[in-house]
């Protein structure tokens, strides 16, 4: 396989600047889940100039394009990459800043759809050097439920049926150059939390008169912390943290209404499912003990993710391939999630990390978050080199 990798890696050396134009096109123009119109119009483009066919409008915005190397029914894989953006004011020090005021790349998506490209374009080169066919898979909605990954399957995207799916996400704490796989279970389930604690406010000089439900809603946060701390089976990673309280009181009001928000993170679905009963419960009942309300709203969100072995230990084996074993890393489980997690529930599948780390980089899902667009030379090459290495396997 030396003669393909060195094919991949001057085709990616060669066209890294166009790639890197790319990206700083998509990030300067972000688009928010579901409404990433302008992204998609802008991918269709490339695609038709890069000659791959292609069909759109999968949940409005989204495109599988396919490309055919010999023999393609030999083999069908499906490279991912998402498109949307976050509501996140960028810090404008950066050298590559948002125009789309109030709205950011800052999960790295267009790092993910820049590198697809010029994937897709190196298959497409070398489409007479591998067999089977490829769907190149730009995907709405990641960051929002229900998420993209369910509606594109459901709308039936994924068609023909792939032997595999794959894609690749940006890790700022990761060197420049290196990816990161995990065979098994990698990231978690997340679920949405709602709670409403809902009493007769009144005077805070007067609390007898009323039901202090600011205290009342301080007081079911702390008994959900039992959730983790003693129902959950210590074998199974769980996270369960309230990031919103909303009290529209004022120093001398307690409000009729306190709004709690919050997420609950496991990898067992038996599990997810009894603790978000045990949550229901312990909320409403503690509120009833101390005389008020408390409405439940729990959203089912992302399942967890979970990489398929046999292809993730091969898939890690030609990244050493490709790159050399100082450079590709084994990771640990994150309680992060991703709507990945919906095809990897459905067919085999492979999530990894590529590095994009850059002196102060931010973290993900920041204001500060910057990517180095040198890691895109990398990115494409090795996704590229990993799908005509399933390919062209005999099994």
């Amino acid at each position: 396989m030396e003669q393909i990798i060195n094919k991949i890696k001057e085709l990616s050396r060669n066209y890294l600047e166009d790639i890197k134009a790319i990206r700083t096109h998509l990030h300067q123009y972000p688009e928010l889940s579901f409404e990433e119109f302008e992204t998609s119009a802008f991918i269709q483009k490339k695609l038709d100039e890069y000659g791959i066919p292609y069909k759109n409008g999968f949940v409005k915005t989204g495109i599988v394009g396919k490309i055919e190397g010999k023999n393609p029914n030999k083999k069908v894989l499906a490279l991912r990459a998402d498109m949307d953006a976050l509501p996140i004011k960028e810090n404008d020090s950066h050298s590559i800043c948002s125009k789309n005021s109030g709205v950011m790349h800052a999960c790295g998506h267009d790092m993910h759809m820049a590198s697809l490209l010029g994937t897709a374009k190196i298959l497409q080169e070398l489409k007479n050097e591998w067999e089977g066919t490829v769907l190149i898979i730009f995907q709405p909605g990641e960051e929002l439920l229900p998420g993209g990954a369910r509606m594109m399957m459901e709308e039936g995207a994924l068609n023909p049926k792939p032997d595999l799916i794959i894609a690749q996400h940006v890790l700022p704490d990761m060197e420049s150059g290196h990816v990161g796989f995990r065979e098994g279970m990698y990231m978690a389930s997340g679920d949405e939390i709602y709670l409403k604690i809902k009493g007769k406010g009144g005077h805070g000089a007067m609390p007898h008169r009323c039901d202090d439900t600011v205290l009342i809603a301080s007081h079911i946060v702390v008994a959900l912390q039992q959730v983790v701390s003693r129902r959950a089976d210590i074998r199974i990673p769980t996270v369960l943290s309230f990031g919103r309280m909303i009290a529209e009181g004022a120093t001398n009001i307690i409000p009729q209404e306190v709004a709690i928000e919050g997420t609950f993170r496991t990898m067992d679905e038996k599990w997810r499912a009894e603790a978000k009963q045990l949550i229901t419960d312990i909320a409403q009942n503690t509120a009833k003990g101390m005389g008020v309300v408390c409405e439940v709203d729990i959203k089912h969100g992302y399942p967890y993710l979970v990489n398929h072995i046999e292809h993730t230990r091969s898939a890690k084996g030609a990244a050493i391939a490709y790159l050399d074993s100082e450079r590709v890393e084994d990771m640990d489980i994150r309680m992060t999630t991703e709507d990945f997690g919906f095809y990897s529930q459905k067919y085999p599948a492979c999530f990894y990390r590529f590095g994009v780390k850059k002196e102060k980089s931010g973290g993900l899902h920041t204001s500060n978050f910057h990517a180095d667009d040198q890691s895109l030379e990398t990115s494409m090459g090795t996704m590229a080199y990993l799908a005509v290495d399933f390919l062209n396997k005999s099994e």
